[in-house]
């Protein structure tokens, strides 16, 4: 996948009918990922340890798993039932 084609996907993305509650989440959730990749990085440069490396599974447990885990609960208890004819995140 070439850089254009990523840029036209999220263009789509955007200018699609999605609900605005289903983009504040989304963006509530990659800030989250970013902040806790920030404050990785961050701490790995001030630590006094000779590796000053990124720590992936801090990064990963702290940042990717809490952001990602209530849509998992989400998709899990959703009751398909009710909300088959529905958007999810609709307002």
């Amino acid at each position: 996948m070439n850089l254009e084609s990523i840029k036209i996907n999220i263009l789509k993305f955007i200018n699609s009918n999605q609900s605005n509650k289903f983009k504040i989440y989304l963006t509530i959730s990659l800030g989250w990922i970013i902040f806790i990749g920030y404050l990785t990085w961050w701490n790995g440069l001030k630590s006094i340890a000779l590796d000053k490396s990124f720590r992936w599974d801090e990064w990963f447990w702290f940042g990717v798993v809490p952001a990602l885990s209530p849509y998992l609960f989400y998709f899990i208890w959703n009751n398909k039932k009710t909300s088959k004819n529905s958007n999810h995140f609709k307002e």
